[in-house]
């Protein structure tokens, strides 16, 4: 097996930024998408597999049987992510929902550090916590913590943990293929685990016109196609903890977004909130100097 480094360098980190930003995108596309949560999932990895086959063409020449059967594994799992995100929109808010969806570290990097040995540099563990504590800060005045949103905050929190379980097993297996690779042969996982739930839940649902359609091109194109697979690129270039917590500037992103596009106001909590997670952010990042190098064998 080929040897990938990871050397956490500054420009990869801004890489996965931009990739967070395509996935903080997601809850806008939900919210006005007219098909109910699980269709809405199941066209959004469905129309990906077209537009990611000419990527992954080359790289599907040297897969093994057993990764295409972990592969799809991931899939199941990142399908999880998207069904139980997607229905926490219909009983929870959009920030309740950012926020516990993207809890991923405290499961990412202690499987991490028992399964994959990854260290743990000496500050690590201070970066993340003033990560966490900027981003429930950024959140406070949005979070509302009552009985109708227990059912959403709950299914929101559940999908963390799928998407971590997807961020470990797309991390191991970017030593061996490329992004692309990953997020097309894992999107037939998710298509057929999102088909069967929509079938059961919702029964079947076809998109009609434009107006139904385009809300599901820019899930594919900005989640799917753009920001799942960035990730899973840069996942290649830098360690899987400090990728998790990079994570966590979803929320503050999709903060601006709700600024800059629905004119939203931002009080001073929550530009201090945001402040701190950039802060955090920078700190974790400091603890990967440049000589650090992330060998997966």
């Amino acid at each position: 097996m080929r040897v990938m480094e990871r050397n956490n360098d500054t420009k990869d980190v801004l890489l996965e930024l931009v990739a967070v930003a395509f996935l903080a995108t997601g809850g806008i596309f939900v919210k006005i998408s007219a098909l109910p949560p699980i269709s809405t999932g199941f066209y959004r990895v469905l129309f990906s597999i077209p537009l990611l086959l000419p990527l992954a063409f080359k790289g599907l020449k040297v897969l093994t049987r057993k990764d295409v059967l972990i592969l799809l594994l991931a899939g199941c799992f990142l399908a999880g992510d998207v069904a139980l995100w997607n229905l926490s929109f219909s009983y929870t808010s959009v920030a309740n929902a950012n926020l516990l969806t993207n809890l991923t570290p405290f499961t990412v990097i202690p499987i991490s550090y028992f399964l994959f040995k990854e260290k743990i540099p000496k500050f690590f563990l201070a970066g993340a916590a003033i990560t966490v504590i900027g981003v429930f800060i950024l959140l406070g005045g949005k979070i509302a913590p009552n009985k109708s949103n227990y059912v959403g905050d709950l299914l929101a929190f559940c999908a963390s943990f799928f998407y971590a379980s997807f961020i470990l097993v797309s991390y191991r297996l970017r030593d061996k293929y490329e992004s692309s690779v990953i997020m097309f042969i894992s999107g037939f996982g998710s298509v057929l685990t999102l088909g069967i739930a929509a079938l059961v839940v919702e029964g079947i649902q076809i998109p009609h016109g434009a107006s139904e359609l385009w809300p599901l091109l820019g899930l594919t194109l900005c989640l799917q196609v753009i920001g799942h697979n960035l990730l899973a690129h840069c996942q290649g270039k830098i360690s899987v903890n400090l990728s998790a917590i990079v994570c966590l500037c979803q929320p503050v992103i999709a903060s601006l977004y709700s600024f800059f596009i629905f004119s939203e106001t931002l009080s001073v909590k929550e530009i201090t909130g945001i402040a701190i997670v950039m802060v955090g952010v920078y700190l974790v990042k400091a603890q990967y100097s440049k000589n650090e190098t992330v060998r997966k064998i």
